[in-house]
């Protein structure tokens, strides 16, 4: 059903990276809140403002040698806490643990595949590739998981946008990669992906497949006119998780991943979660017990709680080393 509201004086403005795949996501954004708001269908009421962020201006060192993720994030929230924009669109996964003050996720759209995809020359499974594999990734937490299950690769830093990075791999700068299956189905680039990898083998990211709109917490408009996008499981699913990265206080430079998804019942939620040494040579796993999904928050926290003791303060000592 359409809501009705009251109209706005001005285009709505959204904020977004500049990346092909984050117009696509800036513009699911802008088609949901025309499907959900009259006055938001005409051509002309809503405008999306493309903003270059440090991330996607440093291309050559990994994110955790040049600040961490909020490198994605920091300009397009700079301009939405200085009323340039009203919302922003991310990818949940690119968000700092912590939001600056003043800004809250208004509303999430329903996630997309979660896990990660290989892209390889050389073999169609992760256990194919030949002995001494080049793989390129900049994420520690893909890293870190490879490197426990094959020993044998030699892991190299491979940044740039989901295009970038297709074309460095068929360019021969590595025989393989691992891209997230929700970037490559919106690009429509899955025919690039030799195989998708199970959560067992590669467990995703915190967030990953899903789409956050960032706004002013004291915005109730904004709050108004995202209400009908919010998509509950998707929510309740990424709160658990990152109330598990928030547990482990983490950052780009920890190997942390966690996937919750519901149970059939509707009622249930279950959560895995990890954290590793970047070369692979300690990883720690839970699962945590099935728990109500009016609660997700609370399993988040039980579960990084759980593996801060399975890690140990030897192990976070090691990290920080």
């Amino acid at each position: 059903m359409i809501a009705a509201v009251r109209p706005l004086d001005r285009p709505l403005r959204i904020g977004t990276r500049g990346s092909p795949l984050a117009l696509i996501q800036a513009r699911m954004v802008r088609d949901a809140l025309a499907a959900a708001h009259a006055e938001l269908a005409a051509p002309a009421a809503m405008e999306i403002v493309p903003i270059r962020t440090t991330g996607d201006t440093v291309q050559d060192r990994r994110l955790m040698e040049i600040g961490g993720k909020g490198l994605f994030t920091k300009e397009i929230e700079d301009a939405l806490l200085g009323d340039r924009i009203d919302c922003a669109v991310h990818s949940i996964k690119d968000m700092q643990t912590w939001l600056p003050a003043g800004l809250t996720i208004g509303a999430m759209l329903p996630r997309e595949d979660a896990r990660d995809a290989l892209i390889s020359r050389r073999g169609s499974r992760i256990d194919d590739l030949p002995d001494g594999a080049v793989v390129g990734t900049a994420s520690l937490r893909r890293q870190a998981q490879l490197l426990a299950l094959r020993p044998d690769f030699r892991v190299v830093a491979l940044r740039g946008n989901v295009e970038t990075r297709l074309s460095k791999v068929a360019a021969g700068e590595a025989d393989a990669t691992l891209l997230a299956v929700a970037g490559l189905k919106r690009l429509g680039l899955m025919d690039k992906a030799t195989a998708i990898v199970g959560v067992d083998e590669i467990l995703p990211a915190v967030g990953q497949g899903a789409i956050g709109i960032e706004i002013r917490t004291d915005d109730a408009r904004m709050h108004e006119l995202l209400a009908p996008l919010d998509h509950a499981a998707t929510t309740c699913c990424v709160t658990a998780e990152r109330a598990c990265l928030a547990e482990l206080d983490g950052s780009c430079h920890t190997p942390i991943a966690a996937f919750a998804e519901p149970l059939d019942d509707g009622v249930h939620l279950r959560l895995r979660a990890l954290i590793a040494m970047p070369n692979g040579t300690a990883v720690h796993r839970f699962m945590a017990p099935e728990a109500l999904a009016a609660e997700p928050a609370a399993l988040g926290r039980r579960a990084g709680v759980a593996l801060k003791a399975m890690a140990a303060p030897e192990f976070f000592r090691a990290l920080s080393a």
